[in-house]
Protein backbone atom coordinates (compact mmCIF):
# COMPACT_ATOMS: atom_id res chain seq x y z
CA UNK A 1 0.00 0.00 0.00
CA UNK A 2 1.14 3.80 -0.72
CA UNK A 3 1.76 6.81 1.59
CA UNK A 4 -1.37 8.47 2.24
CA UNK A 5 -0.56 12.05 2.53
CA UNK A 6 -2.35 14.85 3.83
CA UNK A 7 -2.57 18.63 1.79
CA UNK A 8 1.38 19.52 2.92
CA UNK A 9 2.73 16.29 2.51
CA UNK A 10 2.81 14.68 5.66
CA UNK A 11 2.03 11.19 6.03
CA UNK A 12 -0.89 9.99 7.95
CA UNK A 13 -1.65 6.89 9.56
CA UNK A 14 -4.59 4.71 11.21
CA UNK A 15 -5.55 6.63 14.60
CA UNK A 16 -3.66 10.07 13.51
CA UNK A 17 -5.56 12.88 14.27
CA UNK A 18 -6.13 15.45 11.27
CA UNK A 19 -8.06 18.89 11.20
CA UNK A 20 -10.13 20.04 8.40
CA UNK A 21 -8.86 22.76 6.17
CA UNK A 22 -11.95 24.06 4.45
CA UNK A 23 -15.52 24.63 5.35
CA UNK A 24 -17.13 20.69 3.94
CA UNK A 25 -21.07 20.83 3.57
CA UNK A 26 -21.83 16.91 4.57
CA UNK A 27 -23.82 14.62 1.43
CA UNK A 28 -27.11 13.82 2.35
CA UNK A 29 -27.53 16.39 5.63
CA UNK A 30 -28.11 19.88 6.66
CA UNK A 31 -24.29 19.83 8.97
CA UNK A 32 -21.27 21.97 7.55
CA UNK A 33 -17.75 20.61 8.71
CA UNK A 34 -16.42 24.14 9.50
CA UNK A 35 -12.58 25.35 8.87
CA UNK A 36 -10.83 23.73 11.91
CA UNK A 37 -12.60 21.10 13.24
CA UNK A 38 -10.20 18.53 14.50
CA UNK A 39 -10.79 14.68 13.90
CA UNK A 40 -9.35 11.81 15.89
CA UNK A 41 -8.74 8.47 15.33
CA UNK A 42 -9.10 8.64 11.32
CA UNK A 43 -9.16 5.12 9.50
CA UNK A 44 -6.90 4.44 6.37
CA UNK A 45 -9.12 2.90 3.11
CA UNK A 46 -7.47 1.44 -0.14
CA UNK A 47 -8.23 4.27 -1.92
CA UNK A 48 -5.03 6.81 -1.01
CA UNK A 49 -7.40 10.10 -1.71
CA UNK A 50 -9.62 9.34 1.07
CA UNK A 51 -10.31 8.07 4.65
CA UNK A 52 -12.83 7.56 7.31
CA UNK A 53 -13.73 8.67 10.27
CA UNK A 54 -16.25 9.72 12.61
CA UNK A 55 -16.74 13.93 13.49
CA UNK A 56 -19.01 14.99 16.28
CA UNK A 57 -22.25 15.13 14.43
CA UNK A 58 -21.68 12.26 11.74
CA UNK A 59 -21.00 9.13 11.75
CA UNK A 60 -19.10 7.14 8.95
CA UNK A 61 -17.25 10.13 6.86
CA UNK A 62 -15.26 9.19 4.30
CA UNK A 63 -13.37 12.60 3.38
CA UNK A 64 -10.74 13.40 1.04
CA UNK A 65 -7.47 13.65 1.99
CA UNK A 66 -6.74 17.07 0.02
CA UNK A 67 -8.71 18.96 2.33
CA UNK A 68 -6.97 17.83 5.91
CA UNK A 69 -4.47 18.68 7.66
CA UNK A 70 -2.40 16.32 9.95
CA UNK A 71 -2.41 17.78 14.30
Amino acid sequence: MTDIRDSNGSILASGDSVMVIKDLKVKGSSITLKRGTVIKNIRLTDDEENIECNADKVKGLVLKTCFLKKV
